[in-house]
């Protein structure tokens, strides 16, 4: 028995090191992955309010991948408007942070995709029965983050579902704003990631009603910088690895995103 304990943990240090040895020289030297975050944005990263540790699907997804690969995750915290800055520049080797893989930001990053999502309507619970599908929401007040895509996702499904009756939407200032107002009453109903609803609904049991099902599907990627082509296949097959391992379905559970797998990571997936 200790003769095969010992075999299979030489067998994964072997593995580890293999693909270390594909990371840019300079991280491999370095033996850690800088990673920029932004932790306010459960179940994807957050501070734990009991410990104030760093906690989250993406921060054990970002430890896994360290392990996978041999090095460490140095995590860096930053603010949303630094992400494309500090890829751009260097200051970090990758985002890891719930971060939507969009076409338009292919210039600066490549994405490494690990998560499928989409913009979910939702209502007070106690008004779910006003909303007995999304054409009810045609004429209301919804309100989402302006600082995501939703706003032109609901415009568009909007144009398509509603006809003279539109949505008026209200940008908010982030999810939290939403749903904030939401829940004062100042719109009907609101919109965010499919990914966050079920968490933010256990934290808040009977307070929300989803209405509908997503109204379109977005990727989340990790950021990696455009011209480091050894980097994002390294990443890219240390996710396959995880997935392929079982580690990744663990941790979809976990955080309770099974809905939200991938079967296989992909590149640029994001329109």
């Amino acid at each position: 028995m200790k003769r095969i304990l010992v075999t299979a943990a030489l067998v994964g240090a072997m593995s580890a090191r293999v693909m270390a040895v594909e990371l840019p020289a300079e991280i491999a030297k370095r033996g850690s992955i800088k990673v920029a975050l932004v932790p306010n944005y459960p179940p994807m990263e957050f501070r734990d309010p009991a410990t104030n540790a760093l906690s989250g699907f993406d921060i054990d997804l970002g430890e896994a991948i360290g392990r996978k690969l041999g090095v460490k995750i140095e995590w860096q915290e930053t603010s949303f408007a630094e992400f494309m800055p500090s890829i751009s520049t260097g200051r970090v080797d990758a985002i890891l942070s719930g971060f939507t893989d969009y076409a338009s930001r292919h210039e600066i990053a490549s994405f490494v995709d690990y998560l499928r999502s989409g913009p979910q309507f939702f209502v007070q619970q106690s008004r779910k029965a006003e909303f007995k599908d999304a054409a009810a929401l045609c004429g209301k007040k919804v309100g989402a983050s302006r600082r995501t895509m939703f706003p032109a996702q609901i415009a568009a499904w909007s144009e398509k579902n509603c006809g003279t009756n539109p949505v008026q939407f209200v940008g908010t200032d982030g999810s939290a704003d939403a749903r904030t107002q939401l829940r004062q009453g100042r719109i009907d109903a609101a919109a965010q990631g499919n990914e966050t609803l079920p968490y933010i609904m256990d934290l808040e049991p009977g307070t929300y009603a989803t209405v509908g099902e997503p109204i379109a599907q977005q990727f989340t990627g990790i950021a990696l910088p455009v011209k480091e082509k050894a980097l994002q296949q390294t990443m890219l097959e240390a996710v396959d690895a995880l997935i392929a391992d079982g580690t990744y379905r663990t941790l979809l559970a976990k955080w309770k995103l099974t809905d939200n797998a991938l079967e296989k990571a992909t590149l640029n997936a994001g329109q």
